[in-house]
């Protein structure tokens, strides 16, 4: 009889394939059992419950101690899907006031992957967040009807002030994203999400502590494992002091009502953000709770743009401010001089067919009248004679120069502000001009760039951060909100200097000339002539700028008291507002008035009430 090899062949591959099959089994229980812990955890949330401690979020406190953001307790219902028994959804729904439709909802959400990628059944879950102590009170009162629900102590943040909400920011429920990217948080914790509140998050926020519950068979807690050996507390988050004065704020938000624009004040000697005024500004308190995300979605809505912090991220044309910048730029390159060379003025800059405006006054004018009245036609030549001067070799060549002594002096480039979303603003260069004049064009086809117009866009901090660079007579710190963390030190950028590349000895003759633009000086005429009668007795130095623009042009003003010791520099942005003289100099000197006498005096403290009731219309509209 012939032996059959095709069964014998079968037979072996029969025996391979229960062979493989054992063989996985035995590497999949190796890796399910040695490998990962998935199992262990399994086991142990049947015994141990890991209880959360969360610490409370560092307090912040302005400049003079003043409490600006604290903490009060709110509550968070959460709970183990494995333990949810004979669950009576209408009465669950009744005590914590919502729907059976967002009940459902809710618990769709939690058990989604991929919104809450850390779901397991035995494992803590977050229903609802933030909720008020007398509505934990009420839904504490039938907790014992619903197995497998917990109510977790938290806070919530708090204001002193309904003020500064474009600095002090907001936190909120963490995203998908902030788990991804940052191992610390699980669904249903909060994060900085704007402002001070996110550039210190991880300082604020501390270290999360956890109890170790033990459970028994029915899963009733039984008290501390190991009576509570590996328990660990939680670390209170870091305050922090800012450099803020908050009167100041407020008093910059109470003039900019009615009007779109910022205010930035700096320490000079520091660099400390004395306070940062963006208008339209919002009551930090409408971020507070379950009601945030709604009512985050109607700012955004607002066409006036009220989340928009236009003190760091409004581009805007420096109008005449950035002539100090020229003016020093001049002086250190040697195409001007303190009184050589004087240029005419007729009404304006005039040249071969080209004429830039200007106002009435006395001609011809040396650098520092120039100032003084703002001269459009003194910085149109000198800007024209840089341009043009054969040691460059090339207008090319020579913006290359100019613009790295202007990036050097804070503009072009963010500053590195300790706050999020800063702008870099605008300085063009060779290869900016080159692509649209195909390398043919010189001083005279750029020349608006010399009052600070054209393509030249700056932050209003990188303007305050020119007249702190000014008041120093030639450095800067790096402008800054907070002052001090509790037991750590700031980051180097903000405790060390930058220099520009232009000498001490030429800031000099720019402050005279700011100053000669409050007293008049020997020129009679004086653009910030006004700062002078609001601040009696203070040497202010100062610079309009009056910026172009398609509709009324804005108003801008630039300055810094005293002139010697100077403890504040300013900048002022009012959309609109016209003449730098018309809303600029006196919002900034009544600034400065109250920063530097801890007060307004009674003259100023009606002008600042005649001041904040002034309406700017936008277009045909009130923005």
């Amino acid at each position: 009889m012939m032996k059959d090899y095709t069964l014998e062949k079968r037979k072996y591959v029969i025996g391979a394939a229960a062979i493989v099959i054992v063989l996985i089994y035995v590497f999949r229980l190796f890796d399910l059992q040695i490998m990962t812990d998935d199992y262990k955890k399994n086991a142990d949330s049947n015994a141990f419950l890991n209880k959360i401690q969360y610490p409370s979020r560092g307090a912040i406190y302005d400049r003079n101690g003043k409490l600006l953001v604290f903490n009060q307790p709110a509550y968070d219902i959460t709970f183990v899907p494995r333990e949810v028994t004979q669950l009576d959804t209408l009465d669950l729904c009744s005590a914590l006031n919502i729907t059976r439709e967002q009940f459902d909802k809710r618990m769709k959400d939690v058990k989604n992957r991929w919104m809450n990628p850390g779901y397991s059944k035995y494992t803590h879950q977050v229903f609802m967040t933030q909720l008020s102590a007398e509505e934990c009170g009420v839904f504490q009162e039938k907790l014992f009807k619903f197995p497998g629900f917990y109510i977790q102590r938290r806070t919530i943040r708090q204001y002193t002030y309904n003020s500064a909400g474009h600095l002090l920011g907001d936190i909120g429920e963490v995203s998908k994203k902030d788990i991804e990217n940052d191992d610390y948080y699980i669904r249903g914790d909060y994060i900085g999400k704007q402002g001070i509140e996110k550039s210190y998050e991880k300082y604020l926020r501390g270290e999360k502590g956890v109890e170790i519950l033990l459970r028994d068979a029915h899963g009733r807690i039984q008290g501390h494992y190991m009576d509570g050996q590996l328990d660990r507390s939680s670390v209170p988050g870091k305050n922090l002091t800012l450099g803020i004065d908050i009167d100041l704020q407020m008093l910059g938000e109470r003039l900019l009502q009615h009007k779109i624009g910022a205010i930035v004040a700096i320490e000079p000697a520091t660099g400390e953000i004395l306070c940062m005024v963006s208008s339209p500004t919002f009551d930090p308190h409408l971020m507070i709770g379950r009601q945030r995300g709604k009512n985050h979605r109607l700012l955004q809505m607002d066409k006036r743009k009220p989340l928009l912090n236009r003190a760091i991220m409004g581009a805007y044309p420096p109008g005449s401010t950035f002539k100090t910048a020229q003016a020093l730029t001049f002086l250190q390159e040697e195409i001007i001089h303190e009184d050589y060379p004087t240029f005419p003025c007729a009404h304006g800059f005039n040249h071969k067919g080209l004429h830039v405006g200007c106002h009435g006054h006395g001609s011809p004018l040396s650098l520092i009248p120039a100032i003084a009245t703002s001269c459009n036609s003194y910085f149109c030549w000198g800007l024209y004679r840089m341009f043009g001067d054969k040691k460059y070799g090339s207008p090319q060549n020579a913006i290359t120069v100019w613009k790295d002594h202007m990036v050097s002096q804070g503009f072009g480039y963010r500053l590195g502000t300790d706050l999020p979303g800063e702008q870099r603003g605008l300085i063009p260069n060779a290869k900016f001009y080159d692509k649209p004049y195909r390398g043919s064009w010189n001083g005279l086809t750029v020349i608006s760039i010399a009052i600070g117009q054209g393509e030249i866009l700056a932050t209003p901090l990188q303007i305050a951060n020119l007249g702190a660079t000014i008041a120093n007579r030639g450095h800067f710190i790096t402008p800054h909100i907070v002052k001090e963390i509790e037991d750590n030190e700031l980051d180097s950028i903000y405790r060390n200097p930058r220099y520009p590349t232009i000498d001490r000895e030429y800031y000099e003759m720019v402050v005279k000339g700011m100053r000669a633009a409050v007293d008049g000086g020997s020129t009679g005429s004086a653009t910030c002539r006004m700062a002078g009668a609001i601040l009696p007795g203070v040497e202010v130095c100062g610079k309009t700028g009056t910026a172009q623009n398609r509709g009324k042009d804005h108003s801008v003003f630039m300055g810094f008291a005293p002139m010697d010791n100077p403890k504040i520099a300013i900048a002022v942005y009012v959309e609109n507002g016209g003449f730098g003289a018309t809303y600029g100099v006196p919002i900034g000197a009544m600034m400065m008035d109250q920063y530097l006498h801890g007060k307004l005096s009674p003259e100023n403290e009606i002008r600042a009430e005649e001041f904040s009731n002034r309406v700017i219309l936008y277009g045909d509209e009130e923005r």
